[in-house]
């Protein structure tokens, strides 16, 4: 079917309105608003206090009814949830990034489910703060190890493989079960140009990385469910997810025209609790489900998903925004920083002032600081509100908001001055882990550096030494002879 052909689908009609009417902020906030008040699930195994430091951040927590239960140990939790799509045969484990006290639990959790592998959106630092633990090897060729034993779970991990394409790296892993030394295999896809603040700047890049997940059969029904994770493990992680389901609808069908992105998105929320932080990603969402979808229906039916040429897809364009100041999320972020688009002094809607094509996303300022808000307060679960990264010096000592009863009490004498320093001893630690990992980062270049120069200065000995050689060689026979 040519693209002259087909009819215009129910996304492309919506994201142009969107775009038009600056309406992205208004729209995901109604869309969340609704989520958080239809998907009452108790969160109780979440917030008990033993759990308290198995969470990275205090408001993001795992439903009880879909959380992922951890078969062995004397305790059963890990902030993971199942997430289902049936119409598309789809499961997937969206997870937070492992702290360094869940990282053997994280592991635990990939063997026990037979998944094939893990799919991790961020990398370790992101704006100088430890977003997600180093949670495999780093592997000899870096000066490092190959290998790392986490003791808690009797659970050793080798990497074995490691293929860098640019912008994602495919490692190949195999974890082994210490007490019965039986191994598996998992494959590790590591996307590393998600930007902190937002987006990918073209669905191309994204879209080529999901499809080399996917022609992997990693996200296939008949193995175990593929592990997702950033940080948080709803904002990007819910990008992911989201979009592959919906391409997966799009294969089947043959036809994108009544493909509704927003009730699917709503139906996954049902597992866990925030999928897509911002108005962004979003936005984003429908711009890779649209020209995925596109390239799905312009192929054959045997020749299926092709690989994207990322200079044939024009980059995003900016939407329209709103002025009006209540559209503004002034919430704290989890994962991705909040929707924030930039308006011109004369309130248009910013091009650079030229008739070319526009920047692929908005330009983005600092936001003002903000106090954190909550958008229900009286709801136990309070979804995308109040989301406060707990600080990466000392993840073990998380501190959550008070249990559901909501109960508030005084605080006690010299409690300010206790969580002052408490404060600046995580931030003390946080800024010393944060420079030893760039150091060992340094460390590896070097190492890497020093191997090129020693491969060099070897290859330059080879030839002098040949030359030589060939000297004497050609004297001996010459005068000898």
């Amino acid at each position: 079917m040519s693209e002259s052909e087909r009819p215009i689908s129910l996304m492309e009609t919506e994201f142009q309105q969107f775009d038009e009417n600056g309406a992205w902020l208004p729209i995901y906030h109604r869309l969340r608003n609704e989520a958080s008040l239809n998907h009452q699930f108790t969160v109780k195994v979440a917030r008990s206090p033993e759990n308290r430091t198995r969470n990275r951040y205090r408001d993001v927590s795992p439903y009880d009814h879909s959380r992922v239960i951890l078969q062995n140990g004397q305790n059963d939790y890990i902030n993971a949830n199942l997430v289902e799509a049936p119409e598309a045969n789809r499961k997937y484990i969206l997870s937070q990034g492992p702290l360094r006290n869940t990282s053997g639990h994280f592991w635990q959790m990939v063997w026990e489910q037979n998944s094939k592998a893990i799919v991790m959106l961020n990398r370790v630092i992101e704006r100088d703060t430890i977003k997600c633990d180093q949670y495999w090897p780093l592997g000899s060729s870096r000066g490092y190890t190959d290998e790392m034993i986490f003791e808690d779970t009797f659970i050793k991990v080798t990497l074995k493989d490691e293929q860098d394409n640019s912008y994602y790296i495919i490692r190949t892993l195999e974890i082994e079960f210490l007490e019965t030394e039986e191994k598996k295999t998992v494959l590790h896809f590591h996307y590393t140009t998600w930007p902190d603040f937002g987006v990918p700047q073209s669905p191309a890049a994204f879209l080529n990385f999901l499809m080399a997940v996917r022609r992997s059969g990693v996200l296939d029904r008949e193995v175990g469910p593929a592990v997702v994770h950033c940080s948080a493990g709803i904002g990007r992680s819910g990008t992911f997810c989201l979009v592959d389901t919906c391409l997966v609808l799009i294969e089947q069908r043959r036809d994108m025209t009544d493909l509704d992105l927003r009730a699917i998105l709503l139906d996954m929320r049902k597992y866990r609790m925030g999928l897509i932080q911002t108005a962004d990603q979003f936005r984003f969402s429908y711009i890779a489900v649209i020209e995925g979808g596109k390239r799905i229906l312009n192929s054959s039916l045997d020749s299926g998903f092709e690989e994207f040429d990322q200079e044939s897809l024009s980059p995003a364009k900016p939407p329209r925004t709103h002025t009006n100041p209540t559209f503004v999320d002034d919430s704290d972020s989890t994962d991705d920083d909040v929707e924030e688009f930039i308006i011109d002094d004369n309130g248009s809607d910013s091009e650079n002032g030229s008739d070319g094509e526009p920047p692929p996303l908005p330009p983005r300022r600092n936001p003002p600081p903000v106090p954190p808000r909550r958008q229900f307060a009286n709801s136990p679960l309070n979804d995308e509100s109040d989301n406060v990264d707990v600080s990466a010096g000392d993840q073990n000592s998380v501190q959550l908001e008070k249990e559901q009863n909501n109960v508030s009490e005084e605080p006690k004498k010299g409690e300010f001055g206790i969580r002052r320093r408490n404060r600046e001893e995580r931030s003390k630690t946080t800024a010393a882990q944060i420079a030893l990992m760039k150091e060992r980062q340094r460390s590896a270049d070097m190492a890497g550096k020093r191997r090129w120069r020693g491969q060099r200065l070897y290859a330059g000995i080879g030839c002098v030494s040949l030359l030589v050689l060939g000297g004497c060689y050609w004297l001996y026979t010459k005068y000898l002879y």
